[in-house]
Parts: C-alpha cells; sequence; structure tokens
C-alpha cells in the first residue's frame, strides 16, 4: 500500500499533521515520500528540540516506544517514532538496537560501516535483515507496527544513495544495494516502508479523517 492518494478525497477532507520524533532528514525525506499528500509531516526541529532522544532499552520496540512517549509528553502533539536495527546473522544480531552507535557514540555512519566490514571479513554466511518498528501515540495510547526486510552483507561498498548501512545491505531478490536504489525503489520494500504501510492501513481503519 502506498501513501494515500488525495484525490481520493474531496476538499472538505482534512490533512492529517503528525511530528516526527526525530531529526534525521533522510528517515524523512523517506517516510513523508511515503506518506503521500494526505500528511503532513513535521521533524522536532519544528518543535526546536535540541539533543537526543532517550533509548535506554535493549530491543527496538521499547525504544521507539520511549522516544515516542517523551515527545507526545513534552509536546503534547501525536507523533511517532522509529527505531531501527542491522541484525547480523553471523554476529549473532550485532549491531541489532545498537546499530546506530556500533563504532561509537557520535553515531558515525562511515565507521560504522567500517566495522561490520571489518567483523564480516572471510566470513561465508552474510545473512542479515533490518528491522524498523514503529511507535505511534494518539491521545496518549501507543501502537507499534513492525516491519522487516531480508538480504545479505556485501563485501565493500555499493552505492551512493541511501544513508546508515544502505551501502553494504543487499535485499533478497535483487542484486544490488540498497544505496544503489532510487528513493522511490527503496520505499517499495524497505523494511521501514513495511513498518509505515501497517500505520498507513491503522489510521485508515483508526477514521482519523472523521
Amino acid at each position: 500500500m502506498e501513501g494515500l492518494d488525495p484525490t481520493t478525497r474531496n476538499s472538505t477532507q482534512k490533512i492529517m499533521q503528525l511530528l516526527f520524533a526525530s531529526t534525521n532528514q533522510h528517515k524523512l525525506q523517506e517516510i513523508q515520500k511515503k506518506l503521500g499528500a494526505d500528511y503532513q509531516l513535521a521533524d522536532l526541529s519544528t518543535v526546536y528540540f535540541r539533543g537526543d532522544l532517550p533509548e535506554t532499552h535493549d530491543t527496538l520496540v521499547e525504544n521507539a516506544k520511549e522516544k515516542a512517549m517523551f515527545v507526545y509528553e513534552h509536546y503534547g502533539r501525536n507523533c511517532f517514532a522509529d527505531d531501527s536495527g542491522l541484525m547480523i546473522t553471523a554476529l549473532n544480531g550485532a549491531p541489532g538496537v545498537y546499530s546506530a552507535r556500533y563504532a561509537g557514540n557520535e553515531k558515525n555512519d562511515e565507521k560504522n560501516i567500517d566495522k561490520v566490514l571489518a567483523e564480516m571479513k572471510g566470513v561465508e554466511d552474510r545473512s542479515a535483515k533490518f528491522v524498523t518498528v514503529i511507535a505511534l501515540v494518539l491521545d496518549y495510547t501507543v501502537y507499534t507496527f513492525e516491519g522487516e526486510v531480508h538480504g545479505r552483507i556485501l563485501e565493500k561498498r555499493r552505492g551512493t544513495n541511501g544513508f546508515g548501512y544502505d551501502p553494504i545491505f543487499e535485499p533478497e531478490g535483487y542484486n544490488v544495494s540498497f544505496a544503489e536504489l532510487s528513493l522511490e525503489e527503496k520505499n517499495q520494500l524497505s523494511h521501514r516502508s513495511r513498518a509505515i504501510d501497517k500505520m498507513l492501513t491503522f489510521l485508515e481503519q483508526f477514521n482519523v479523517f472523521d
């Protein structure tokens, strides 16, 4: 399911505003493209948030819920947060929940990739998966949605699009990395896209436009 088609709604129907609990412009761009014109997405810069959101748990689900509730409680706005991780079979699921900080607290994508490639050097089993959990807060109630995509870790970087571990992740059934796909192509199959699809289905059923 793609972002809702604005042509299917009449002029009296509303655009839903959602606050995305992040300052990651790459994620913001991906998600807004997926949501379409019926949703107006803002990030934390619009509420002048500075610093890092709390991530004190060892699961993606709990971290996503913690971040979303932190923003809701501080700013009183319906919002959603995501927590994503790359889980590599040969590394016992690492980097997992620590994906963003795998090579240090500075959250440096290049260093994170370098560390993974070094640890995977000479490893035959290169299977891995990306997982995203989205926590949506509507009027103090939390709803969660999960998406995942399976693939393998490449032996070197390929492509310049995307962000994070995209240059070294080849999705199952493809012979290109995430970083070699266009934003539109990635949004057809990525873990984050699949979680967003579930959230969109829920929002339609929840009748948020009524």
